[in-house]
């Protein structure tokens, strides 16, 4: 348990988290660091013009596969502006997507084991991209965001500061924020 943390009973609930096993499971890791390696997985396939599908049905984590109890489904297209039927987000909506709720999570269980409560949390986000370096025709110009803005409004008696800090342990942040190396491999069939 965190200096930070106070002791709370096995089976007691804040924001929803099961404190009493979060703090199982860091006992856990810190006694067996393998069980913290995870590998989530995800397999997409084309649907034709500006649609594809992603499935996600499981991962390893914990030492095992872990399936999920349903596969998810996630479908990716284009609005009309940018030459889609706009039947489902696109790709970069679906990243602030991403970032959102794991900011949210992150900060509500953080929150939980330091014993804040929160009652809501309600969010905006913004992200700037620059067509120009996704077509190729400025390679000086960027080709994914140049910035994204989030405003998380938080109904708690946490000082913002504190629930800021929190939600910056977030996995997605923490790539968003970062360099991170992607391996593109393809193959032809």
């Amino acid at each position: 348990m965190s200096a930070n943390a106070r002791e709370i009973p096995r089976a007691a609930l804040t924001n929803g988290v099961d404190v009493g096993a979060l703090f199982d499971t860091i006992a856990a890791i810190k006694q067996d660091p393998e069980i913290a390696s995870f590998r989530f997985r995800a397999t997409n396939r084309w649907l034709g013009a500006d649609r594809n599908r992603t499935t996600v049905a499981g991962f390893y984590g914990a030492k095992q596969e872990q399936p999920h109890a349903q596969a998810f489904e996630m479908e990716c297209g284009e609005p009309a502006v940018l030459l889609g039927a706009d039947r489902g987000a696109n790709p970069v909506e679906f990243l602030l997507n991403a970032l959102i709720g794991c900011l949210t999570t992150t900060m509500v269980y953080h929150a939980a084991s330091r014993a804040i409560e929160i009652q809501a949390v309600d969010s905006e986000l913004e992200g700037d991209l620059d067509l120009r370096g996704f077509l190729g025709i400025s390679p000086e110009i960027r080709k994914g965001y140049t910035a994204i803005r989030v405003k998380m409004r938080v109904q708690s008696k946490g000082s913002p500061s504190v629930l800021r800090e929190l939600a910056r342990y977030s996995p997605v942040y923490d790539v968003v924020s970062r360099a991170l190396p992607v391996e593109i491999e393809v193959v032809t069939y």
